[in-house]
């Protein structure tokens, strides 16, 4: 009996082992207090990304057509005269323009250069003093002509609906003619009088198909409002 419990406590002591044991890799490691060996890090293999390739940007002509509104020129014409005629300015103006045409080269997404060209005509009454008449003793009139050079920033923009700035600087020549009914001189006007010209903007062109469309812009210079149509060459 002594001898089958030694045997019994041999066997047990075996399988105590073996459960003890641990395995990695097929090795077998007896002893207890071993650590798992560290796992080998996987190495990840990188692939270089794509880069999306950039649309080529292709240069255009852009022409464009407009009308401004109010034409600015008015304010040239002096309030009053004195002197050989004695007569003061109306309240009603009547004007055309500025008529403006633009001819622009787009070198880039944002960028164009060109240049720019305007023509307007105000027409203002006035009145003697010395009468209580309602009808005009004289007319005053003004021509003018601009040409500027063109610069214009686009924004990025969707397809249909380009922002931009439209910066212009130039000279401008206007003829004061001041007659009367009869078509004599009521004043000596200045003849082809030459001004520094500008335009500052911002608007936006509204594209009807790739090359029409059409535009509207604020600012001040030349004008205070604009719009009209514009083709792509």
């Amino acid at each position: 009996m002594k001898k089958q419990t030694t045997i019994l406590a041999v066997i047990f002591v075996l399988i105590s082992g073996i459960t003890e044991a641990q395995y990695y890799g097929g090795g077998i490691y007896m002893q207890r207090g071993y650590r798992r060996p560290p796992r080998p890090m996987q190495r990840y293999q990188h692939y270089p990304r794509q880069r999306q390739k950039q649309q080529t940007y292709h240069p255009t002509v852009n022409l464009s057509f407009g009308y401004g509104y109010p034409n600015l020129d008015k304010n040239y014409f002096p309030s009053e005269f004195n002197g050989a005629v004695n007569a003061y300015e109306g309240n009603t103006f009547k004007q055309t323009g500025p008529v403006t045409g633009a001819l622009d080269f787009q070198f880039s997404k944002y960028n164009s250069i060109g240049v720019m060209g305007t023509y307007g005509k105000v027409s203002v009454p006035y009145y003697d003093f010395n009468s209580n008449s309602n009808i005009a003793s004289f007319n005053g009139d003004i021509k003018s002509w601009s040409v500027l050079f063109n610069m214009m920033t686009y924004f990025p923009s969707y397809e249909t609906v380009s922002p931009y700035i439209r910066t212009a600087i130039g000279i401008s020549t206007r003829n004061e003619d001041y007659t009367y009914p009869d078509g004599s001189k009521a004043v000596i006007g200045g003849n082809n009088l030459t001004d520094l010209a500008y335009q500052v903007s911002i608007g936006a062109r509204f594209n009807m198909s790739p090359n029409a469309g059409f535009f509207l812009e604020a600012g001040y210079g030349r004008y205070i409002a604009s719009g009209g149509l514009t083709f792509r060459f």
